[in-house]
């Protein structure tokens, strides 16, 4: 998973940027096949603004919030982004429910040498 930070009017710290991948990394545990990940920290005067987006198969998903302090900021936009990640999958499944207990199957199948083909 690619994952973009773009910080605007004002410098981006190493602490920042590590708090941004991990709490980005933590997605993968909702939505398994993340293409990419960007997020834009802005600041402007007292205002500290953190906007998520993120691609996934046919649909990117967006999530943003204001607080006073920029960390709090990205675990606000970061958790809208979860719940969103959460019904995107749920619909998933629901469109398309023969693929997914057609993988589980294949997963669930024990591997034997009767199915290896010889060459």
């Amino acid at each position: 998973m690619n994952i973009n930070i773009t910080a605007r009017h004002f410098d981006l710290t190493p602490e920042l940027r590590e708090h941004v991948e991990t709490e980005i990394e933590k997605l993968s545990r909702f939505f398994e096949n993340i293409i990419s990940a960007d997020v834009i920290l802005d600041v402007e005067k007292y205002r500290q603004s953190a906007e998520t987006k993120v691609k996934v198969f046919n649909a990117v998903i967006t999530g943003s919030a204001d607080s006073n302090d920029m960390y709090a900021s990205i675990e606000m936009s970061v958790e809208k982004v979860k719940k969103q990640l959460k019904k995107y999958k749920d619909k998933l499944k629901e469109k398309y429910p023969e693929k997914i207990t057609e993988t589980v199957k294949n997963l669930t199948k024990p591997h034997t040498n009767e199915d290896e083909i010889d060459v």
